[in-house]
């Protein structure tokens, strides 16, 4: 696991500086200091995300965030709830930091 001082530079929020420096393993860190133990299911969701911003240019905010979800992963998964077990607070930010994406605009 790469240790927080291993970690490519941060914004002041915590969210990487640049998308191309994430890898699976920085998720498992950005997961570990949010209590958050990664899993496949935690995963889809990411590179799902992380292909909505290559196409995109940003990151969602939540109500497109389930939308993305139920589009690339189903009904079942597109839903708020299923994404605050995932990613419990505020799930579109924290997926997003996850992702190694930019903090999404207008979510607290």
């Amino acid at each position: 696991m790469v240790s927080a001082s291993a970690l490519p530079p941060l914004d002041t929020d915590g969210f990487l500086l640049d998308t191309e420096t994430w890898s699976e393993e920085i998720a498992r860190a950005f997961a570990s200091q949010e209590d958050i133990a990664l899993d496949e299911r935690h995963l889809e969701v990411l590179h799902a995300l992380r292909a909505y911003f290559r196409q995109h240019g940003h990151s969602p905010a939540m109500r497109a965030f389930v939308s993305l979800v139920r589009r690339e992963l189903g009904t079942d998964k597109g839903r708020s709830v299923y994404l605050l077990t995932l990613f419990p607070g505020s799930p579109a930010k924290i997926a997003a930091r996850l992702a190694g994406l930019p903090r999404p605009e207008h979510c607290l």
